[in-house]
C-alpha cells in the first residue's frame, strides 16, 4: 500500500523518535513545490533537559545533530521525488490538454468567427480545441489554397489541415447557418484526431448502427469517401447532422457542444434550402412530364381528326365536281355543313393543346429559373466555382 505523502513522513519522524514539534510541510501552489523544513524546540524542554544530570559529550551531539540532519534530508528527497512522479505522470496523462491550452493561448479570432464560437454553444472542453484549432474565416483566393485540392471540383465548405481549420467565408442570407455548419464540422474532425486508437475502436459498432438507421441521409456522402476515411466522416456527420442518436454518442458528443441539436439545426438550416429547390424541380418536373403526355395524346388525336377530316374535303369536292353526284342541293349542304362543324372541332381541339404548350411552356420555365437558382446557390457554396454574370 502507497500511503500519502504527509503519512509517510508522519512514519518516518516517529521512527526518529524526534520532538513533536519537529514535522514537514508539503504544499502546491500553480505547480511550483514548497519544501520546508521546521525544527522548532520547547524552550522550556532544553531548560529542562539542561538541569538533567545526565552529560552529553560534545562528540555525541555533533554526532546525533549530523545524523538527525541525514535523515531530514533524506526525508526531504522522498517527499519530493513522490511528489514530482506525481506531477509528471499528471502532465503525461494531460498532455493533449495541456498543448491545446497553450496553441490556443494566443488565438485572435475575427469578430466573425467570435460570433460562430458564441452560436456554437461550446463547452470548456470544445471551446479549448477550437482555440487550439485556430479558426478562421477565408475568401475564395486564399481558401482554395489552403483547402483545394487542384482535381476537386464539389464544393468544400471547410477543411481542418495541419492541425487547424479553414471555412471558407460564405456570406449569403439564403444560406443561414452554413458557416457555423461549417465550422462545428470541422471541429470535429479536430476532435477526432485527439482521439486514441483504442477510442476510435470504440465508436465502430455504434457509428454503424447510425449509418444503417440513417442511410437515406448520410449514405450519398459517406459512400463516396475511401473505405479508411469513412468511420472519421461518418463520425463527423453524425454529430453535426443527425438528431436522436445512441445515448452513448449522444453523451459524447456533448463534451463538446453544449446543445448537440442547435449544431444540427445549423445543417437542417442551410440544407433545406437546397431540399426545397430540389422538392420544386421534382414537382415540376412531374407536372412538365403530366403534361407532355397529355399534350401528344391530344396531338395523336387530333392528327388523325385532321387527316381523317381532309379526305372526307377531298372526297366532298370530288364529288362537288362529278354531275349529278349529290342528289340534291339540301345533301350538298349537309355534307358540307358536317365537315365545316369537324372542321370547328379540331380547331377547338387544336387550341386546347395550344393551351396545355402554353401552360407546359411555364411550368418549364418555373423550372429553368430553379435550376438556375441551384446553379448559383451551388456556385456560391463551391470555391473553385467560375464566378460569371447571368443573362436574363
Amino acid at each position: 500500500m502507497i500511503l500519502p505523502i504527509h503519512h509517510v513522513v508522519r512514519r518516518q519522524l516517529n521512527n526518529l523518535n524526534q520532538s513533536p514539534n519537529c514535522f514537514l510541510t508539503l504544499a502546491t501552489r500553480r505547480g511550483f513545490i514548497m519544501l520546508e523544513f521546521w525544527y522548532n524546540y520547547d524552550m522550556q524542554k532544553k531548560k529542562k533537559s539542561s538541569k538533567s544530570k545526565v552529560k552529553i559529550s560534545a562528540k555525541v551531539k555533533e554526532n546525533f545533530e549530523r545524523t538527525r540532519n541525514e535523515k531530514g534530508y533524506l526525508i526531504s528527497f522522498i517527499g519530493l521525488s513522490l511528489f514530482l512522479i506525481l506531477i509528471t505522470v499528471g502532465v503525461v496523462t494531460n498532455f493533449g490538454t495541456i498543448r491545446d491550452f497553450f496553441l490556443g493561448i494566443h488565438y485572435s479570432p475575427s469578430e466573425e468567427m467570435v460570433q460562430v464560437r458564441a452560436d456554437l454553444n461550446l463547452t470548456s472542453k470544445g471551446a479549448r480545441i477550437f482555440n487550439a484549432s485556430q479558426p478562421e474565416l477565408m475568401d475564395r483566393e486564399e481558401f482554395n489554397q489552403k483547402c483545394r485540392e487542384a482535381e476537386n471540383e464539389t464544393a468544400i465548405l471547410g477543411c481542418y489541415t495541419d492541425e487547424k481549420i479553414y471555412v471558407y467565408n460564405i456570406v449569403d442570407e439564403e444560406l443561414p447557418g452554413i458557416r457555423e455548419l461549417a465550422t462545428a464540422h470541422e471541429l470535429l474532425h479536430a476532435v477526432y484526431s485527439r482521439m486514441s486508437n483504442e477510442d476510435r475502436l470504440k465508436w465502430v459498432e455504434i457509428l454503424a448502427k447510425v449509418y444503417m438507421e440513417n442511410r437515406e441521409t448520410l449514405g450519398v456522402e459517406i459512400d463516396l469517401y475511401p473505405d479508411n476515411e469513412k468511420q472519421e466522416e461518418l463520425y463527423v456527420r453524425a454529430g453535426t447532422e443527425i438528431k436522436d442518436l445512441p445515448e452513448e454518442l449522444e453523451r459524447h458528443y456533448a463534451e463538446i457542444f453544449a446543445n448537440q441539436d442547435a449544431v444540427v439545426d445549423f445543417y437542417e438550416g442551410y440544407i433545406a434550402v437546397f431540399r426545397k429547390i430540389e422538392g420544386r424541380l421534382k414537382k415540376l418536373l412531374d407536372e412538365i412530364s403530366a403534361l407532355r403526355e397529355k399534350i401528344d395524346a391530344e396531338m395523336v388525336a387530333y392528327e388523325a381528326g385532321v387527316e381523317d377530316l381532309n379526305a372526307k374535303i377531298n372526297e366532298f369536292n370530288t364529288c362537288a365536281k362529278t354531275m349529278n353526284c349529290f342528289t340534291s342541293t339540301y345533301a350538298f349542304n349537309m355534307q358540307r355543313a358536317a365537315l365545316v362543324a369537324r372542321q370547328q372541332e379540331l380547331k377547338a381541339i387544336y387550341d386546347g393543346i395550344n393551351a396545355l404548350i402554353d401552360q407546359c411552356n411555364v411550368l418549364v420555365n418555373e423550372y429553368n429559373e430553379n435550376v438556375l437558382h441551384g446553379q448559383i446557390l451551388n456556385m456560391t457554396i463551391n470555391s473553385s466555382a467560375n464566378v460569371e454574370e447571368v443573362e436574363d
